[in-house]
């Protein structure tokens, strides 16, 4: 009998799994990634951004894994502190089993299409975290893992797939550690593998950084820099230049890709679309729903709205379908906010939707957040800083936002000219 499984993969080539594992690959809240897009309607400006959460979720839990056996090492354990926090050997393997089942699940909660328009699509409270808790959670899964050797425990998978601040657990030094292996800011797998793999489906370059040395050279260490010295995933110097690419892989893919104007509209109409076609303007939260709406789902009622034009949803449809959507008349410059409006294109927008008819407007806004997260860094003689410190790339990467205003393609020559003539009087410039 065959105990182990393999993958091809074109981002890390072979990713191996054993039979029991297999089980939790072949459930049904796992096979449903196979049909959700990871980049949402980005196939719509980037025709190879096709992939889904399901080989992603593979990839994570490869890179995770190789996380965990080079961070666990004996031979790269300097600091007491982190002894003290790393169980004995015979539980290792335990929790690499834990480590690599809650990077395979940590997705299984996302919605149709990814992030597109989560928070609106949902009722209060809810996040596709708590989803993917509540599946871990459910009796199918709860049988998969007690079938496994070891057992595994679902709370110890939940805290390690969604992390400290969504896990509502609590949770040790060592379980925070892992899970930032895997969800980590600064070196989750997550991450990691998400860059690699959509700028190679995306066609772009942006997203590659050498991986490979950086994985090498993660470390668990103390943040001696930090209110607390409790040990956190950091890296030995030789590996500052990897950590740096990674960030600025990860900067040009948002700026690029992610933050694209075309493509973050394709999320606005399918939010549209979706608030009008679900009952209530919202996804069910119970889990057999979740289990059987997918993306395939949701562009066959854009298809059938589409081509009956009796369809509520006609219009909106076709924005999707027929590559109606908006175009963007303005977006904001460094200059815009010198008059005092924090949210410039929020501005543009209300004047906009008061001289022009207010549903052919739509603002975009994401608020810029720190770009380099901080990390502690184990230098050749043995002390401990910080990348911000040692790093002047870390410590000046530019924040990315999105303040950005559309209309719809009929009224876009009057709008733009109203934007040229008013646009200073706005914002008070």
């Amino acid at each position: 009998m065959k105990h182990t499984h393999e993958f091809r993969d074109p981002i890390h080539t072979f990713i191996s799994v054993r039979t029991d594992e297999r089980k939790v690959i072949d459930s049904r809240p796992f096979q449903r990634l196979r049909h959700i897009h990871q980049l949402a309607l980005s196939y719509l400006v980037y025709p190879g951004a096709t992939h889904k959460r399901f080989e992603h979720s593979l990839g994570v839990m490869e890179l995770a894994s190789k996380i965990f056996d080079i961070v666990t090492d004996s031979q790269h354990i300097y600091h007491n502190s982190v002894r003290d926090i790393i169980p004995d050997p015979s539980e290792l393997t335990y929790w690499k089993s834990v480590l690599r089942m809650a990077a395979l699940c940590h997705d299984i909660g996302h919605l149709p299409f990814s992030h597109a328009a989560e928070k609106e699509l949902l009722p209060k409270d809810y996040d596709h975290e708590r989803l993917t808790k509540e599946l871990i959670y459910s009796d199918e899964m709860k049988r998969i893992w007690e079938s496994m050797r070891p057992l595994l425990n679902a709370d110890d998978i939940v805290k390690l797939a969604v992390g400290a601040k969504k896990a509502g657990l609590e949770m040790t030094t060592w379980e925070t550690v892992l899970a930032e292996i895997i969800v980590g800011d600064a070196f989750g797998a997550d991450r990691m593998d998400y860059l690699l793999r959509d700028s190679y489906h995306a066609g772009v370059s942006y997203g590659s950084f050498d991986h490979h040395r950086l994985i090498n050279t993660l470390r668990i260490l103390p943040r001696k820099d930090q209110d607390s010295d409790e040990p956190a995933l950091g890296l030995e110097a030789g590996g500052l230049e990897s950590s740096e690419g990674l960030m600025i892989a990860r900067h040009f893919m948002y700026k690029q890709v992610y933050f694209h104007h075309v493509r973050r509209v394709y999320d606005i109409h399918l939010k549209d679309f979706l608030m009008a076609w679900l009952q209530g303007g919202k996804f069910s939260t119970k889990l057999d729903e979740h289990l059987n709406i997918s993306d395939v789902e949701v562009l066959s009622a854009i298809r059938n709205a589409r081509e009956n034009s009796n369809s509520e949803q006609h219009a909106l449809a076709r924005r999707i379908q027929s590559r109606e959507h908006f175009r963007r008349f303005y977006e904001a410059g460094p200059t815009d906010v010198e008059g005092g409006k924090l949210e410039p294109g929020k501005a543009i927008a209300e004047a906009a939707k008061k001289e022009f008819d207010a549903t052919l407007i739509r603002h975009d806004f994401v608020r810029p957040k720190p770009a380099a997260p901080n990390f502690p860094v184990l230098m050749s003689d043995d002390s401990i800083d910080s990348s911000l410190r040692r790093s002047q790339i870390l410590a000046q990467m530019p924040e990315i936002g999105v303040d950005t205003v559309y209309c719809d393609k009929s009224i876009q020559s009057k709008v733009v000219k109203w934007r040229e003539s008013h646009k200073e009087a706005i914002l008070g410039l």
